[in-house]
């Protein structure tokens, strides 16, 4: 026996310097054995063991009993499949292979991967071994967080909504958080704790492949709906788990930051700008949604020429929490790097030739783990640190986020999947949810001479168009999620057999999605001319993550970036023929991203934008073109002519769109202007725009106060009358300009918005309050300052005014 313990001992020496230094104020000196670490030496309970401690101190008495093997397995990701045969998505064999088991945990067991499409029985029994064996198994018994991917829906059979760009655009941060509680629910009952959502990358790089993950242009919309995102998912508390824990889901806001704007909108690529653009743009929407988030994804692009993984003045300076320095934010919780970034350090940005170094780099300069993807760097850490070439301080910094993550979600206590996990997926209350969201998120672009919404008694409609008899989800949805949508052809039929309608429906797809091939448009035409109303539905497409990645074409997703943002192949044709019979022409956008049409915006009788819908999408569209539902979604996202005249995000800098334009005629005239000289840079709609099937009047516009000081808040007040004949909901916007400042700011920008349901004839007055750190600026000082002066406030969207009034700051 004393043999025995003698080597136990040598085996451990090693880890001493990871624990001995700093035992963060627990007791002065070791209070356990490193022959049993998971006990104390008096025979107390240890206090990470005790449910009814501090989320603080249960981290500090756990980190100084790990080795600096476990703190580093802590913080690279491991995978359910390394235990699991997870290679056919429609077996359900529940065997695991403990060897692997054993290997995954000892190297990679403080995060699980299990973002996979498997019948949930054999999920759960393997999320069941998993953290069974962690925490019978292992010596402190660290229960792992068990991963996966919630865009817009839990990715393993869970109800798909409308991708982010379309939850956006219901300008509803409420029914955001009640469709990010839905995923978490039906996650959280599988065992799942952390999903990969919300995205807060800003869509002002429109070529790029990945704006329909994101929530806008705008950098206040985007935190305000992030920040209902983050909420809904994770509030609530893991059933058994302790009194201190404060979330059942770890969000993770991502991609920190700037990762929206690359270069040449290609994935991956550069982002240009400097401080003041990062601060006032860029990083709002993180401040605002991701300070209690339970954890943040780096981007994989470089900032200013510094790779974001490796910036130690964004993920430390400003962003992140390390017991031995002062930073801004004072963010405490996990930050990961995105599959395979830390291997880019070498690949793509050529910052480290060794994967010694980017590990160390990544480590050092951004107190991140490693998620897969790549070639697991973080690897070399313990020789590394055993070498003196990498400081365990920042090893033991980034474990502290991951430990205070897990015990924020008291999975000490209950890391399992619920025994009745079926109950809390797809069930009544989360489709009223879905159907909410669906409807919510439709924008109507155009209405000339009122033609929609069409009236129920029609003899005939033409349902026309490749998105007709299609279900287009975004991206990050499981295979074949598109079997659980409706297809708007499924939609309409179904909504006008609930109304005892006899409408008849006459479909013609006319073209395909991703062909120049128009043998199909003489069909279209002759559905259009035997119908009273043509319904043309055209747009862009995205696949799922099986599908996408096989290389499949696509024209919007991550990895799929665009050239041209007009329509592709024959579908312009197609909407231009059918309009040519003289037949009422509607036209449905259902895409990911704006697209430059301007020839739809001049002539169609009327425009839909559907931004990539949820499972109800074919159903909602019907309810608003017939009227069971009055349309209420607002852009949240502009739309250019055409790619050249972008960017065209409202909110530029004062001075930077002059306006001479020129135009190409539908009879091939050219008028001659300079900005630009056949086309011009205000876009078709702006952020903001979206009509309804009623009218509203806005009065009695005040400010409280008027005047204020500079650290003073206030409130905008007005009164909103619905002025037509029927109930509709109004998105109330509130507009600043900065009269005059020691920097250029932007000619707009929003600072608070609000949604109201009116019934016909009904009035309402809403005060939307203002925070005086909206009006700050980021001065030549580099410090954020109010200035005094006078700053203009409008309520109206961000190309119309419909009441102002001027703000004085002393």
């Amino acid at each position: 026996m004393r043999t025995k313990s003698f080597s136990a001992l040598l085996a451990l020496l090693n880890c001493v310097p990871a624990f001995a230094d700093n035992t963060f104020g627990v007791r002065d000196g070791l209070h356990f054995s490193l022959e049993a670490r998971a006990a104390n030496i008096d025979g107390s309970v240890p206090t990470y063991k005790n449910p009814k401690a501090s989320i603080e101190a249960r981290v500090n008495d756990l980190l100084p009993r790990m080795t600096v093997q476990e703190k580093v397995a802590q913080i690279i990701q491991g995978d359910l499949n390394g235990w699991m045969n997870l290679n056919d998505p429609l077996d359900d064999t529940k065997v695991f292979n403990q060897t692997g088991l054993e290997e995954m945990m000892r190297l990679k067991g403080g995060s699980i991967w299990g973002g996979y499409l498997m019948p949930y029985d054999k999920f759960v029994f393997g999320v069941n071994v998993g953290q069974k064996y962690l925490m019978e198994n292992t010596t402190l018994g660290i229960p792992a967080l068990i991963q996966s991917e919630g865009l817009h829906g839990f990715t393993n059979n869970g109800t798909i909504f409308p991708s982010p760009i379309g939850l956006a655009a219901s300008f509803n941060p409420d029914i955001v958080s009640k469709v990010a509680g839905v995923a978490s629910s039906e996650a959280e009952g599988l065992g799942i704790n952390h999903m990969f959502a919300p995205v807060l990358d800003l869509s002002r790089e429109l070529r790029w492949g990945r704006v329909e993950e994101n929530f806008g242009e705008d950098p206040f919309l985007t935190g305000e709906i992030g920040n209902a995102f983050v909420t809904g998912l994770q509030s609530g508390r893991r059933r058994n788990a302790s009194t201190t824990a404060i979330a059942r889901m770890a969000a993770t806001c991502k991609h920190f930051a700037a990762f929206g704007s690359p270069q040449g909108g290609l994935n991956l690529a550069q982002v240009s700008g400097g401080e003041r653009e990062l601060r006032t743009t860029f990083l709002k929407p993180f401040n605002r949604a991701c300070l209690n988030s339970l954890s943040i994804m780096t981007a994989y692009s470089s900032y200013d020429g510094i790779p974001a993984i490796a910036n130690t003045h964004l993920l430390t300076d400003i962003a992140s929490f390390a017991f031995w320095l002062r930073n801004e934010w004072g963010y405490k919780y996990w930050v990961t790097t995105d599959a395979g970034s830390v291997d880019l350090l070498i690949s793509l940005h050529g910052t480290c030739d060794t994967r010694e170094c980017a590990a160390k780099v990544a480590l050092e300069n951004g107190l991140s783990g490693e998620m897969g993807g790549g070639t697991y760097t973080y690897l070399t850490l313990p020789d590394q640190i055993k070498a003196g070439t990498v400081d365990v301080k920042f090893l033991d910094a980034t474990v502290r986020g991951m430990l205070t993550a897990k015990f924020a979600m008291g999975l000490f206590e209950n890391p399992y999947p619920y025994e009745d996990y079926m109950s809390l997926i797809r069930t009544p209350a989360s489709r009223d949810v879905l159907h909410s969201a669906d409807t919510e998120s439709i924008v109507l672009l155009e209405n000339r001479q009122n033609i929609l919404p069409l009236k129920k008694n029609i003899a005939s409609i033409a349902l026309i168009g490749p998105q007709a008899n299609r279900v287009s989800f975004g991206d990050y949805v499981f295979f074949n999620a598109s079997l659980n949508g409706i297809s708007p052809v499924d939609g309409f039929k179904q909504f006008l057999s609930n109304s005892t309608s006899s409408t008849k429906v006459n479909f013609a797809q006319g073209c395909q999605l991703w062909s120049n091939d128009e043998s199909g448009i003489p069909a279209a035409v002759q559905a259009a001319q035997s119908s009273e109303v043509a319904i043309v539905m055209v747009g862009t497409w995205s696949l799922d993550q099986t599908l996408l990645w096989q290389g499949l074409n696509a024209t919007t997703g991550e990895h799929v970036d665009v050239a041209d943002l007009g329509l592709v192949g024959a579908q312009l044709k197609l909407v231009q023929a059918v309009k040519a019979t003289g037949k009422p022409t509607v036209v449905v956008f259902v895409s990911g991203k704006p697209i430059a049409e301007p020839w739809i915006q001049a002539h169609a009788d009327a425009v839909i934008q559907q931004f990539y819908p949820g499972e109800l999408g074919g159903r909602a569209l019907a309810e608003v073109i017939f009227g069971a539902v009055n349309p209420s979604g607002k852009l949240p996202v502009s739309f250019p002519r055409d790619v050249g005249t972008t960017p065209v995000f409202y909110n530029y800098l004062k001075g930077s769109r002059p306006l001479d334009p020129g135009q190409v005629l539908d009879n091939g005239q050219l008028n001659f202007g300079h900005q630009y000289v056949l086309n011009s840079p205000v876009p078709l709609w702006s952020f903001g725009h979206g009509l309804s099937y009623t009218t509203f009047n806005y009065t009695n516009l005040q400010l409280s106060p008027s005047t204020i000081s500079r650290t003073q808040d206030f409130k905008v007040t007005v009164t909103v009358r619905n002025t037509g004949s029927v109930a509709g909901k109004e998105v109330i916007q509130v507009y600043i300009t900065d009269v005059l400042s020691s920097v250029v700011t932007p000619n707009q920008q929003l600072v608070g918005f609000q949604k109201v349901d009116i019934p016909a004839g009904g009035s309402v007055t809403v005060s939307i309050p203002v925070v005086s750190s909206q009006l700050a600026v980021w001065s030549l000082q580099n410090s954020w300052v109010v200035e005094p002066g006078t700053f203009t406030v409008k309520v109206g969207t961000s190309d119309q005014t419909f009441a102002k009034a001027n703000l004085i700051v002393h």
